[in-house]
């Protein structure tokens, strides 16, 4: 899939919809300040790092694809787009204030890595997406290595994400998920308007937290 064709999908009425309910489950887990610095791992074409952009923070997007960051570029020049493995990011400790990845990691050999290199690099607070194992979309797309652009990626339940994270120094950890009918229909936002995040059977699981620096 080309990076066009990717970001064109979150311009369809589906694409649309799920994105913008992700990212507001993402933000309201990070609950930024004006201003924050904010790093999007993993950012892809930048759709989530120009969503958080959008909302007034200092955004920096890294990916390891410099096509896909070359698109990223062309779509917002005012971010900071840096070529970069998760599993060793190029910056100091505590460099951002907020860190977020929305199902990135879970397509990175050796994960725990790269969460340990997010925890590092965050001042405040973190949040970071996995797709849900527990899901409707994992029937749909995810069994049998996945299909599309699934394929490849691993699938998480809450108690697995939370694993993840033994021995990090983080506290105040939650797991939420959103996405409960991937289809995107009016019956599937009606759901989601009630259904609580604390259901473990969305399609993305976002796990949050504060650093703990002692």
């Amino acid at each position: 899939m080309s990076p066009g064709d990717y970001d064109a999908w979150y311009a369809s009425p589906r694409g649309r919809w799920i994105g913008e309910t992700e990212y507001e489950l993402a933000r309201r887990l990070l609950g930024p300040g004006p201003g924050e610095s904010l790093l999007d791992v993993g950012c892809g074409t930048g759709w989530f790092a120009r969503r958080f952009a959008e909302d007034g923070l200092a955004v920096t997007g890294l990916d390891p694809k410099p096509d896909w960051l070359a698109y990223a570029r062309r779509q917002a020049p005012g971010i900071h787009w840096v070529e970069g493995d998760a599993r060793r990011l190029p910056f100091p400790d505590a460099s951002f204030d907020l860190v977020a990845s929305i199902a990135a990691l879970c397509f990175i050999d050796d994960e725990r890595r790269a969460l340990a290199e997010v925890v590092r690099v965050t001042r405040r607070r973190f949040a970071v997406g996995w797709l849900n194992r527990a899901s409707l979309l994992y029937r749909q797309k995810g069994r049998d290595g996945g299909s599309g652009a699934y394929r490849g990626a691993r699938w998480h339940g809450h108690g697995q994400v939370r694993e993840l994270f033994e021995g990090l120094p983080v506290r105040n950890l939650v797991t939420r998920s959103t996405v409960f009918l991937p289809g995107g229909g009016v019956f599937a936002r009606g759901v989601e308007s009630v259904l609580p995040k604390r259901l473990p059977f969305g399609a993305l699981t976002i796990a949050a937290g504060d650093v703990d620096r002692g």
